[in-house]
């Protein structure tokens, strides 16, 4: 008998309305479903805050702040009373109190932390964001709530956290976990989701360079990762549906003073609440 694979090892699926709507509009114009595919990539879910998480909503000092480079608001969270502070740095369609079970043991440990809902996630308004947003939004919390000594990220705010340090934030040590690497394998994963030709992928980068500036190769993680000189501790699960392990091994080859923490079964978010992991990033920290 096949085993399946549990909920915490089978990637988030496309809503079939989506991929459908997306293959229509393929079929009249290239164009219009590139932008079309930017709308979506663009727009996070915005998920209701889970039990496990309302001690942490209900503990910390919530505030909305203005990120003057994007003009766009988010809302901090700052949970516990210490000196020592950490800054923690949610995921795509996250929010600032998912990583709750960290922060809790980073309290008993005598550390603050600062976190956020990026813009568009969360308590934070608008409708749609980008990693340019996440990394923005480090810089300026730095500014106004710094400085930290540690910096933990997940998923996408591990790569805001790698590319925030190349861009001048200042830390002793970073934690990511089931980072996202190259920007380029996250596009094309997304437009096969969609069900689309390999091409729209080609033109949805083009179209963000194009919006934006520069190239999206630059905010891959193994760059920023190789312009980093701090101990950074690389965590990934090798059963990971939304980020394959391949990401954290590549990042951890580029870093100059990295561990790697290879997990199993634990998937892309189960990852950010189990004991082995949590344990190891304490110990991390505290060398």
């Amino acid at each position: 008998m096949a085993i399946k694979p549990s909920n915490h090892t089978r990637p988030l699926e496309i809503p079939r309305f989506i991929v459908l709507s997306s293959k229509v509009i393929a079929f009249f114009s290239t164009r219009l479903v590139t932008v079309y595919a930017f709308k979506l990539f663009t727009t996070p879910i915005r998920h209701k805050t889970p039990k496990r998480e309302m001690e942490m909503d209900q503990k910390s000092i919530q505030t909305l702040i203005t990120v003057p480079t994007i003009n766009k608001k988010i809302v901090v969270y700052q949970y516990g009373v210490s000196e020592k502070k950490v800054l923690l740095v949610h995921g795509w369609s996250g929010r600032g109190t998912q990583l709750c079970k960290i922060a809790d043991e980073l309290l008993k440990s005598g550390y603050s932390t600062v976190s956020f809902d990026a813009p568009a996630h969360g308590k934070s308004p608008g409708n749609s964001s980008i990693m340019v947003d996440f990394i923005d939004s480090i810089l300026e919390i730095d500014k106004l709530y710094g400085p930290f000594e540690i910096a933990i990220g997940h998923s996408l705010g591990g790569m805001s956290v790698l590319n925030a340090i190349k861009k001048g934030f200042s830390v002793n040590r970073a934690i990511i976990i089931g980072s996202g690497d190259i920007v380029q394998d996250i596009i094309d994963d997304f437009i096969k989701k969609l069900e689309l030709k390999p091409e729209i992928s080609t033109q949805l980068c083009l179209y963000i360079e194009n919006k934006y500036g520069g190239s999206m190769d630059d905010y891959s993680a193994y760059r920023a990762a190789s312009k980093t000189e701090i101990p950074t501790l690389v965590i990934h699960d090798e059963n990971d549906p939304e980020v394959p392990v391949k990401a954290g091994n590549h990042i951890h080859k580029y870093l100059k003073n990295a561990e790697l923490m290879i997990t199993k079964e634990l998937g892309h978010r189960k990852i950010l609440a189990d004991h082995q992991v949590i344990e190891k990033i304490i110990n991390f920290i505290k060398k």
